[in-house]
């Protein structure tokens, strides 16, 4: 378990696909230089544009499994057929810059965490399964098989969200920004657990 002397220091963001999560995370990461990004492990194939360490640590199967049997991850999960994971030595190494650490985690990886550590939780939402499936195909990133089966996670992932103590509605980009920058500014530890 991270120690709970470090629960100002750890904002958790999570959101079902669409939701704008990564955008709002990018523009912060820029905007603030107190803020670490930390870089989740992932076996799915990297986009078009992303690089190995920047976005995710794209590793295969083999590699993943090795990590799961070491207690390498915090936390992991499948999700939609590929495997996220929360590596334990990345979080450590950035606490120890002293800057606050953002991690941007699935939802299912969002409530583990919760029982495991003391952070500024965070879930990205927007009014809807059909304003993420129009999103998700205004992205271009995925094929129609993918996206459907993304929106219908996302319903029930837009559930889950109730669970997070702090909401920020992506209705408007800039007003979510806004939103979300007031919570990080103001709030330091205190959704979650243990």
């Amino acid at each position: 378990m991270i120690d709970a002397a470090y629960a100002d220091r750890l904002i958790v963001i999570t959101a079902p696909s669409g939701a704008g999560k990564s955008t709002l995370i990018h523009r912060l990461m820029q905007e603030d230089p107190n803020l670490v990004f930390s870089v989740s492990h992932t076996t799915r194939p990297p986009r078009a544009g992303e690089q190995d360490g920047r976005e995710y640590h794209f590793v295969g199967e083999a590699e993943f499994d090795r990590m799961v049997a070491s207690d390498g991850f915090l936390e992991w999960a499948d999700v939609h057929g590929r495997r996220y994971g929360t590596a334990r030595e990345e979080i450590a190494s950035l606490l120890a810059t002293g800057k606050r650490v953002l991690l941007d985690i699935d939802v299912k990886g969002g409530l583990r965490l919760q029982s495991l550590l003391k952070a500024l939780f965070i879930f990205i939402a927007v009014d809807g399964p059909e304003t993420l499936r129009r999103r998700l195909v205004e992205r271009a990133t995925d094929r129609r098989e993918v996206i459907e089966r993304r929106v219908a996670n996302a319903t029930r992932e837009l559930e889950a969200g109730r669970r997070w103590p702090h909401v920020v509605v992506n209705h408007d980009l800039a007003q979510a920004y806004t939103d979300l920058k007031k919570l990080i500014d103001g709030g330091g530890g205190g959704g979650g657990g243990g």
